[in-house]
């Protein structure tokens, strides 16, 4: 079931806004050119909502009822060799306080949107978010992401402990307010895994960045 709610899922576009709080690393550096647009939006089924005119954008919330024997195998470890990344994945979904996408903590680790598809699905993108950095804990997981280029490989290994090689086909800058979020947040088009992080350069007076980078891959 998708259900519009700007409250509830400003956490996609403020909510990976929400991603870090740092005032110590800038991260102002832009990646090259965005790599892999067109092939990104070909993956997905769905037309991507425009933006409101207001300030956050309308955004789907994708709910996570399913079928009760169905079997959902989430990512519980990424290991990306190109940019030093192995971290543990952790289940997230919404903080009901805040209303922002609930990443972990702890810099080092990342978070599955557990409201999405699992890494056994046929279909649909699997999101996984994390901080770029933190005043007090330094450097996060996904503080190089934005160096990622097509053809790098990665690895998800589930909770059923298989490991699931994906290669990156495309790499993507957006003001979170112009993010397609409904392309990336989906259970629909070809399965395929979305890595989102911040990005661009540091707004110290809204304590937040100005863009998300996103980085999408297919199975290898």
């Amino acid at each position: 079931m998708t259900v519009r709610n700007r409250g509830a899922l400003a956490a996609m576009a403020a909510g990976v806004a929400a991603l870090t709080v740092a005032t110590l690393v800038a991260c102002g550096s832009q990646p090259a050119e965005d790599v892999g647009a067109e092939e990104a939006s070909t993956l997905a089924t769905s037309t991507a909502t425009p933006p409101s005119s207001g300030g956050d954008p309308a955004v789907p919330v994708t709910a996570g009822e399913l079928p009760a024997d169905a079997k959902i195998v989430p990512p519980v470890g990424l290991v990306i060799p190109e940019i030093g990344v192995t971290a543990t994945v952790n289940p997230v979904g919404i903080n009901e306080r805040t209303n922002e996408f609930e990443v972990p903590p702890s810099v080092d680790q990342i978070g599955w949107y557990r409201y999405g598809p699992g890494l056994e699905a046929d279909a649909g993108s699997v999101v996984i978010a994390g901080h770029v950095d933190s005043a007090k804990q330094g450097k996060g997981a996904f503080f190089r992401l934005r160096e990622l280029d097509q053809g790098d490989t990665l690895t998800a290994t589930g909770s059923d402990g298989e490991a699931r090689r994906y290669r990156v086909v495309a790499r993507e800058e957006y003001a979170k307010t112009k993010i397609p979020l409904d392309r990336y947040f989906a259970r629909d088009g070809k399965p395929r895994l979305t890595l989102i992080t911040c990005g661009g350069p540091f707004d110290a007076k809204a304590r937040k960045y100005r863009d998300n980078i996103v980085v999408t891959a297919v199975p290898a």
